[in-house]
């Protein structure tokens, strides 16, 4: 019997790979590790432009953390914008979605950070204001990327027709 094979998204499944032999193992890796490259390389360029913008836009202690917000619902607005390009429009290198999807996007929206604000304005007694927080972002993420992907795709259509 042998053990579950882990898989990249998308990837294809290969039954006749058996990650305990080594050199299946190694090849596996020579497969993997351009898209683990690109996905660490995006990630940190998402997350140097994050850091940018709370440089620029720091909240204060106790105030709704308008900037995390903002970062989360224009990340999602581009996620929106690509995955139509990339799945309607343009037949992309393999590395492209790793490289700005997963790791520039990924390091730029901060789902992270946004429970942390949440936790930091319970804790500082402003429940109030984290539950708000925790509602607008959600939402404001889900309409971004629903709005993003509705106008990309009327602009799409209508340039065709």
């Amino acid at each position: 019997m042998t053990a579950p094979k882990s898989q990249a998204v998308g990837e294809p499944t290969d039954p006749d790979v058996d990650l305990h032999v080594p050199a299946q193992r190694q090849q596996s890796w020579r497969a993997q590790g351009p898209i683990v490259a690109v996905v660490a390389i995006g990630g940190a360029i998402g997350a140097c432009a994050r850091y940018g913008a709370s440089l620029l836009w720091p909240a204060s202690a106790g105030a709704f953390p308008w900037t995390t917000l903002c970062v989360n619902a224009v990340g999602c607005a581009v996620i929106g914008v690509f995955m139509v390009i990339i799945s309607d429009v343009w037949a992309a290198h393999r590395l492209v979605r790793p490289f700005f999807g997963t790791g520039v996007l990924g390091g730029f929206t901060t789902f992270s950070t946004y429970v942390v604000d949440i936790q930091k304005l319970v804790d500082a007694g402003h429940v109030r204001t984290g539950l708000a927080y925790l509602a607008a972002t959600v939402l404001a993420a889900l309409a971004a990327v629903w709005l993003a992907v509705t106008a990309t795709r009327r602009v799409l259509a209508w340039r065709q027709g």
